[in-house]
């Protein structure tokens, strides 16, 4: 039987200490700020993230080197077979990309899963390919198995501000005035390769309940009406933890039997949405 190591970046909410704990490799990811370059979680936490976004520092995310990805795996096939590498989405990051093109020199020995993932549902990804691992899966079949489910899941977040946005150039100013205007709370999927609008609601309240149905249809109309023991449901927030804890009581007391995993949603996410966001996230679970 192969030896599989498991690696992913720190897109998937995992930090490389928390990668130590869990058995896998964590590469960090790389941010600009203000020209210098931070590595998440090795010298940029998230409280210094939202400090240097609220002073209104220069952002920018980049990918993992390819110097840096390749050294790891190589320090890694001293010791293993195979490797999983599991990266951020294809759809939000071009460093899926630039890791498939790594691998094909390491024919039948680096598996890249491109699963169209990023924040909790990525971690879940990561999570199964270790209960995979330890259940004697070979590389191959890992990826595989997680790119066979990799559209069965959905996020919906809901932001606080406009302002991120108006920033990066996702929207115009004219529609962030006016979106601040009406106080409109605006609730995003991503639901595969990408970021999109879903809905606006005029209140927290209704933002809530547009992501709690949202993930409650999901379930029932694109899972086919699983229970909680088919069906992982996570919740992820940037920087206020106290308003992500209520929102995780309100959605547990609305899917009866659920336990919400809650977690800090991803730095890459959070530098276009800013900080008080809220999300839920629903995915299939793999039954091995």
């Amino acid at each position: 039987m192969s030896k599989v190591a498991i690696i992913t970046d720190t897109n998937s909410g995992i930090m490389p200490a928390e990668g130590e704990a869990l058995g896998i490799k964590v590469l960090p990811t790389p941010f600009m700020i203000d020209g210098v370059e931070y590595l998440e979680g090795i010298n940029l936490t998230q409280e210094e993230f939202f400090r240097k976004l609220a002073d209104g520092a220069d952002v920018s995310t980049s990918q993992p080197s390819p110097g840096s990805t390749i050294e790891l795996w190589d320090i890694m096939l001293k010791d293993y077979d195979e490797i999983v590498y599991i990266p951020l989405s294809s759809g939000l990051s071009s460093s899926c990309q630039t890791a498939l093109m790594l691998a094909e020199d390491y024919e039948n020995k680096v598996f890249v899963v491109n699963n169209q993932r990023i924040s909790v549902t990525m971690r879940q990804s990561v999570l199964d390919a270790i209960e995979m691992r330890d259940k004697g899966m070979s590389g191959k079949e890992i990826k595989d198995k997680l790119e066979e489910v990799k559209f069965e899941s959905s996020i919906y977040i809901m932001l606080d501000t406009l302002y991120y946005l108006k920033k990066g150039g996702r929207i115009t100013p004219a529609a962030a005035a006016l979106g601040t205007l009406l106080k409109l709370k605006p609730v995003l999927q991503i639901q595969g390769e990408k970021l999109d609008a879903f809905a606006k609601a005029r209140t927290v309240t209704q933002g809530k309940n547009i992501m709690i149905n949202a993930a409650m249809s999901d379930i029932e109309n694109r899972f086919g009406g699983l229970d909680a023991h088919d069906v992982h449901l996570s919740g992820a927030y940037s920087y206020d933890l106290e308003k992500a804890n209520e929102f995780k009581a309100e959605v547990e007391a609305a899917f009866p039997g659920y336990k919400m995993h809650m977690d800090p949603l991803s730095l890459v996410v959070s530098c276009h949405i800013g900080p008080g966001a809220l999300a839920i996230a629903c995915s299939k679970k793999i039954h091995i």
